[in-house]
């Protein structure tokens, strides 16, 4: 049992104003793990407090100091990759084989990338006779998600330090222990005294104390889009700018000439990685008629090899779900997939075969259509939806006809064809032939997928302002 009884201000550890506690389950043993502060608004005044006493002295900092700042941080996340990684595991319930390379070290490697690209940013450029300068935008709101929770928070209070600003975080109460070993992490790396302060609490309470605070200048969040158009309206009060990154509904596209075996493999991989609550998650695949019913059985092989149990496990590469509400969500949307007419090729809202306890979904695969709810809604649970196209005119209206704009995928024996298609569709990423992600690139998306971008020197540059100095 894991009590952090204190919050991260001004560089310390202190008592929060309140008492009360949120405890931490472990989804895969349903057994309370850790205890972390509930924090009030009050406790975020004194973190804004701080971040805006810092402010002038860290907005004036040489890039040359940050770039070594971030590096250290990157080293010490290194070093404690283990405590790190049995921590997220623990919280999440995402398998150890995939945390360790993807979360604590995609950690490591963004840190690196956030230090070679705030070497590469224009701050200053002359432009027919007037200075335009990129600031800091800078007391900067984070809240940030459960899903990938170290990840979550390098991502947003990571890019905003580096960009000169300071940060109020509050670490997700579902996952939130990776966040307070990166507090320590920031105190041992040298940034100084409230630059990085980190509280707990619900979203409520905290978080929107946060996205109201009008000591704040720019909020982000990674969430629903419920808490989106929320976190929108209390920012709004004050005129605040705001960073939102929500979710999706990829498409996936099987050009015919595709290699299925591959790209069906790869595509529930992508699907079903970390349980699939993942926002960027291919959870529509869209195949050819003529191919159909080739891609389905393909789909329910590789759906079946998947070893769910213990995310500890080397072994294991299907966790739980988050959550016991989680679970209920995600067998309500397979229900309502079966309610709606479309074909259950494998998996069911059942609890899987062996397993008496913990958050644990099938996976699942249907074939459907469109218009049903399993493929228009983000079910954030193991469940991808097949859908048959006629030809790719109609993949691409298809892959667009979607609420949601962040991600999706192209497949094709020919990599120009499969790029011609990709460009045709309003999302902000794709992937081409299960190409790996480039963190020099960017993330975030269109429509119900929210605004703004993280990533690279990109993400760094979301939370700057313009000034331009004439004469």
């Amino acid at each position: 049992m894991i009590e952090r009884n204190q919050i991260h201000i001004g560089g310390e550890w202190v008592d929060p104003v309140g008492t009360q506690k949120i405890e931490v389950v472990n989804p895969a043993t349903e057994e309370v793990i850790a205890s972390i502060p509930r924090c009030t608004p009050a406790d975020v005044d004194r973190a804004v407090e701080a971040a805006s006493g810092a402010f002038t002295d860290w907005s004036q900092t040489p890039v040359g100091e940050r770039v070594a700042l971030f590096r250290r941080m990157a080293d010490l996340v290194r070093a404690r990759g283990d405590e790190l990684t049995a921590a997220s595991v623990s919280e999440v319930g995402q398998p150890i084989r995939f945390t360790a390379p993807l979360q604590t070290g995609g950690a490591v490697e963004e840190l690196q990338v956030m230090a070679e690209n705030l070497q590469r940013i224009d701050w200053e450029e002359d432009v027919g006779g007037a200075v335009v300068r990129r600031l800091p935008s800078g007391v900067v709101g984070a809240i940030t998600a459960w899903n990938g929770p170290l990840r979550s928070v390098i991502s947003k209070a990571g890019a905003a330090m580096a960009a000169g600003c300071t940060i109020v975080v509050k670490g997700s109460e579902i996952a939130p222990l990776t966040s307070f070993i990166f507090a320590d992490i920031t105190r041992e790396a040298g940034v100084p005294p409230g630059v990085f302060n980190l509280v707990s609490g619900t979203g409520p309470e905290v978080g929107e104390a946060i996205a109201s605070h009008p000591g704040i200048d720019m909020v982000s969040l990674t969430g629903s889009v419920r808490a989106g158009r929320r976190v929108m309206e209390l920012a709004s009060q004050t005129v605040k700018r705001v960073h939102l990154e929500l979710g999706g509904k990829s498409a996936n596209i099987l050009l015919e000439d595709a290699d299925f075996e591959k790209a069906v493999s790869v595509g529930l991989d992508d699907a079903f990685r970390n349980s699939g609550q993942v926002c960027g998650g291919l959870t529509r695949m869209l195949v050819p008629r003529t191919r159909l019913a080739e891609a389905e059985d393909l789909a329910v092989a590789k759906a079946r090899s998947f070893v769910i149990g213990d995310p500890f496990d080397p072994a294991t590469t299907l966790g739980p779900v988050i959550s016991d509400i989680a679970q209920e969500r995600v067998r309500t949307y397979i229900r309502a997939g079966l309610e709606e007419g479309a074909r259950l090729l494998t998996g069911g809202p059942e609890m899987p075969d062996g397993l008496t306890r913990g958050y644990y979904v099938r996976p699942t695969v249907f074939s459907g259509t469109n218009r049903m709810r399993i493929a228009r809604e983000e079910i954030f649970g193991p469940v991808l939806t097949i859908i048959p196209y006629e030809d790719e005119a109609d993949a691409i209206a298809i892959a667009n006809d979607s609420d949601y704009g962040l991600a999706g995928a192209v497949w094709s024996a020919s990599r120009d064809r499969a790029v011609a298609v990709a460009r045709r569709i309003r999302t902000g990423r794709q992937r081409i032939n299960g190409a790996p992600f480039s963190k020099n690139g960017t993330h975030g998306g269109f429509k119900y997928s929210g605004f703004g971008r993280e990533w690279g020197r990109y993400g760094i540059e979301e939370f700057t302002e313009y000034q331009t100095i004439n004469g």
